[in-house]
């Protein structure tokens, strides 16, 4: 299905949005906002388009959009750690926006966000108001001029961080080991609701069955019931009669003595 106009804009907008995302922006910076406010729209419309796309394209547009939202909002916090928990919980896009993308825009701001809100939180712990540093080495650099204090201070900020970026695997690890036990839970009560039902169908099946053939059971006792009775009227009606003819040929054998 080709691709509507209400589509190919909204793409455009949206790769647009992710780049002034992945820019440095100041305080006054007006336009992602307004940006993300029209993609809203421009999505709405979108689902409800009679040449909408697939329901999957759709959920990828929608995760792109909410991460956008999330990044602006995530941005409005004063405290750097706080934007650093807030961009822990951003998902951002799994498919790439424009053909030419190697990988998708939205993952990369993420991780450009996710370093300057780590170095940011750094610096704050550190008590140093210089800017946040976005690679290793310049980190390193500024580490070399550092007092011993300072570079200890350093040393255990960096360790505090190791610290929860292993709790932060560890619990997506028994995220994931809970899901896994909750499928495995959920396979193995359908398979025994499945057996369950297989076995209350034989139940009614033999229940069909053995009603079937009381009815009939009952059917050829009546019937067995009704010959009886008539074969017992038969031999009453025949020994009366001959009760009747051996009294009048007795009479008449032998008459009465005067």
């Amino acid at each position: 299905m080709a691709t509507s106009r209400l589509e190919i804009n909204f793409i455009r907008l949206l790769s647009r949005c992710e780049t002034i995302a992945s820019e440095k922006r100041g305080e006054t910076e007006w336009r992602l906002e307004k940006y993300v406010g029209a993609l809203e729209e421009m999505l709405v419309a979108l689902k409800k388009s009679s040449s909408k796309p697939t329901p999957e394209v759709l959920t990828d547009y929608s995760r792109k959009v909410d991460f956008l939202k999330g990044l602006l909002e995530a941005e409005k916090l004063t405290s750097p750690t706080e934007k650093a928990l807030a961009n822990q919980f951003l998902a951002p896009g799994r498919t790439p926006t424009i053909s030419n993308e190697r990988t998708p825009a939205s993952k990369t701001v993420h991780m450009q966000t996710k370093a300057r809100c780590t170095g940011e939180m750094r610096n704050e712990l550190m008590g140093s108001g210089s800017s946040s540093t976005d690679t290793k080495e310049t980190d390193l650099r500024q580490r070399r001029g550092l007092p011993v204090d300072e570079k200890q201070s350093a040393t255990e900020l960096d360790a505090v961080l190791q610290h929860h970026h292993n709790l932060q695997e560890k619990l997506a690890e028994d995220m994931l080991n809970l899901a896994r036990n909750l499928k495995n839970n959920t396979l193995a009560a359908q398979s025994i609701i499945k057996q369950d039902n297989q076995t209350l169908t034989q139940s009614m099946r033999h229940a069909d069955l053995n009603f079937e053939k009381l009815k009939t059971e009952s059917e050829r006792l009546e019937q067995h019931t009704k010959k009886s009775v008539n074969w017992l009227l038969w031999l009453m009606l025949i020994l009366v009669c001959f009760t009747f003819i051996s009294m009048i040929l007795f009479i008449r054998l032998f008459p009465r003595l005067r």
